[in-house]
């Protein structure tokens, strides 16, 4: 054996990847799975949680070292950040990753690509932030940190190629997971909730600011539709504990707090259960949206933000969508009821619910129209983006 010309053997791939919560770690245990059939003997490390872990990435921090929301919050722990930033910055650049992947948590991430672009490592942003909703010119900057952006809806590549940014579509993983036909049945069963009843599900949001904002007028809609139909069930499920207390909170000193009394039952997780189980979602707008369009149910959405900063993203016209919910967006036009500020009240609210109980055949004409959405945005979310992630680094291999 002539070891003087075998060929010179080659390091495995070193792949760094950033997830911040709960959704970038599910994506990102996705992605280093789809990776790792590509490149079997490749090292993963960085920010990430248990399913990352799982998955055989290396975590320098835990993803929720990261999680922190609201300004308030994020003003507290900000040392704490920059010094997690700047650890990572040169960790990362002594162990000089072929590729760095960002995932979700832009006001992170972003600044950490860029930092790592400058000095020549290729990096890809996974999940765009919403620049087809507003300031669009954040797309340009967003290029300037990431060489490819990995995106979960279809409209987005084309923003940004108005800006000279390699974007491409993957499709979305919840898109994958949930299948294109719910079994509603098997969801009522799960919650002993009862099959021959009507059920609303409601879910004020995920964040204690959210539900503060929201619960009080959700739950006043949910008491008027509760005296126009008797035998109604009403779930709200609740994504953490401090997403509970905050609606505890409300219900305890909401004035309709007895006559939900009987009707209303919080439950812990299983959002996705209540949404396939229920007739009628009542919701905030988000991402929760899309699960709910998913889910095939018909759905209103409804959202407020402070007053302040309503006027003034109105008033600088940094909003650029005539509609917010994502089955909306996706859809370009008006699929389902969008009650926003001064529109979310429970009035309007419980209305819009009853329309929905009341002519079941609209709540079927939707059917299509979601199955359809579903099927687009169901396309092996992790295996395209895994593709994308090889497609840039054999590119710049030499």
């Amino acid at each position: 054996m002539d070891i003087f010309n075998d060929p010179k053997p080659t390091r495995p791939k070193r792949i760094a990847l950033v997830a911040g919560e709960a959704s970038g770690d599910m994506l990102g245990a996705g992605l280093i799975r789809k990776l790792r059939e590509q490149w079997p003997g490749a090292d993963f490390v960085g920010v990430g949680g248990d399913g990352m872990r799982t998955e055989g990435m290396e975590t320098w921090f835990d993803a929720s070292e990261l999680a922190v929301m609201g300004l308030s919050e994020v003003l507290r722990h900000l040392p704490r950040l920059l010094r997690l930033r700047n650890d990572l910055r040169q960790r990362l650049l002594a162990w000089k990753p072929d590729v760095f992947i960002g995932i979700d948590a832009p006001d992170f991430n972003l600044g950490l690509e860029q930092w790592l672009k400058q000095r020549g490592i290729r990096t890809v942003h996974y999940v765009s932030p919403s620049v087809w909703a507003w300031r669009e010119k954040r797309a340009a900057k967003i290029g300037q940190s990431a060489d490819v952006v990995l995106c979960l809806f279809p409209m987005e590549p084309e923003i940004y190629e108005r800006h000279g940014v390699d974007a491409r579509f993957v499709g979305h993983p919840v898109a994958d997971q949930m299948p294109l036909q719910p079994e509603r049945a098997i969801a009522r069963r799960l919650l002993k909730a009862d099959p021959d009843r009507p059920l609303l599900a409601l879910l004020p949001g995920s964040r204690v600011g959210e539900i503060e904002r929201l619960a009080p007028s959700f739950l006043a809609a949910a008491a008027r539709v509760l005296a126009e139909q008797p035998d109604l069930q009403i779930i709200a499920p609740m994504a953490s504990t401090h997403a509970a207390e905050a609606f505890r909170k409300v219900v305890s000193t909401h004035p309709d707090a007895a006559a939900l009394a009987p009707a209303l039952r919080e439950v812990a997780g299983q959002a996705r259960t209540v949404m396939i189980a229920s007739d009628v979602i009542l919701l905030a707008s988000g991402t929760a949206t899309l699960e709910a369009m998913l889910a095939k149910r018909p759905m209103v959405v409804g959202y407020k933000v402070a007053p302040m900063t309503y006027r003034m993203v109105k008033g600088l016209g940094m909003l650029k969508v005539d509609h917010y919910a994502l089955p909306n967006v996706l859809a370009g036009e008006e699929l389902v009821p969008e009650l926003m500020q001064d529109d979310c009240t429970p009035e309007q609210l419980s209305a819009a619910v009853l329309h929905w109980l009341h002519d079941p055949a609209a709540g079927a004409a939707l059917q299509p129209r979601f199955l359809a959405l579903h099927e687009e945005l169901r396309r092996d979310a992790s295996s395209q983006a895994a593709r994308a992630v090889v497609e840039l680094v054999s590119s710049t291999d030499g």
